[in-house]
């Protein structure tokens, strides 16, 4: 079965500057591979850098009367902000490896990371704290997130995969903007003590699929706990992939959207 996506190359044709606007560590090189998917992610990634109310720009500017969002890591915060803020704008949502709904989420991955990783924590936070890092040092940073991402893969592959596709597309101004964006959305989000989605998500009728990886270095809570919120929700577990499923398992990511397109009660088989 191919994988319906309406109007999907419209939005590949965005410009080049508008592709490589970053999203935290990860930008669109490190899409490549899934054409798929990374029409949804850019429309997710164009969002991490509009202000609040300009978070509809893009579907205006192709005249679209719905879309698909899809959502990875922090990008399915992004799109369960945009499909609350305009529900009938969004046809399906794909969450990708979610990242916490709540500051109660976010404070349980802090505790889950201390607990487990607490050395890699104070190398990162050692690290973050020289010059070469402050001022955005592509290298600088490439080492702070092979520490960040060493747990986030199930094989190690994978791992040197995404890294070497991050210092691909680091710039010194690139980092530099990504971190203000970041900034902003912390102050806006996680920060905050009272943000939390879930409450709000219970209104959603969106056809949603949350795609989550049994080698996940996000608590597993997080996504059951998007999913138990939404109505029209169902999750996914995929075998052997961590928190980079569309490059950990590509064929088995297309196969569950595929499934879900298509309107199939039982999930496409996992891998």
């Amino acid at each position: 079965m191919t994988t319906k996506l309406p109007r999907v190359q419209r939005v590949l044709s965005l410009p080049r500057a508008i592709e490589e606007e970053p999203g935290f560590a990860v930008g669109a090189a490190a899409w490549s591979g899934f054409a798929p998917a990374i029409a949804f992610s850019l429309l997710v990634l164009i969002l991490l850098a509009l202000p609040r109310g300009r978070k509809d720009a893009v579907r205006q500017y192709y005249h679209l009367d719905s879309v698909v969002l899809l959502g990875h890591s922090w990008g399915t915060v992004l799109a369960l902000e945009y499909a609350l803020r305009y529900p009938e704008r969004v046809s399906h949502l794909i969450l990708m490896n979610p990242g916490p709904a709540s500051t109660d989420d976010y404070k349980q991955l802090r505790k889950e990371w201390l607990e487990k990783r607490a050395n890699d924590m104070e190398r990162r936070k050692a690290m973050s704290a020289t010059a070469a890092y402050k001022e955005g040092d592509p290298d600088a940073v490439t080492a702070y997130y092979r520490i960040h991402f060493k747990p986030a893969l199930a094989r190690p592959e994978d791992y040197e995969k995404i890294i070497a596709r991050l210092r691909a597309s680091f710039t010194k101004d690139g980092i530099l903007k990504a971190r203000a964006i970041e900034a902003r959305l912390m102050s806006e989000t996680w920060s905050s003590p009272e943000y939390n989605l879930l409450p709000k998500l219970k209104s959603l009728r969106i056809p949603t699929l949350v795609i989550s990886g049994d080698h996940e270095f996000i608590p597993a809570a997080t996504a059951e706990h998007i999913t138990q919120a939404m109505p029209n929700a169902r999750m996914v577990t995929l075998k052997g992939c961590g928190h980079f499923s569309y490059l950990e398992s590509p064929v088995a990511v297309r196969e569950q959207i595929d499934a879900f397109f298509g309107g199939t009660t039982r999930p496409a088989r996992l891998q």
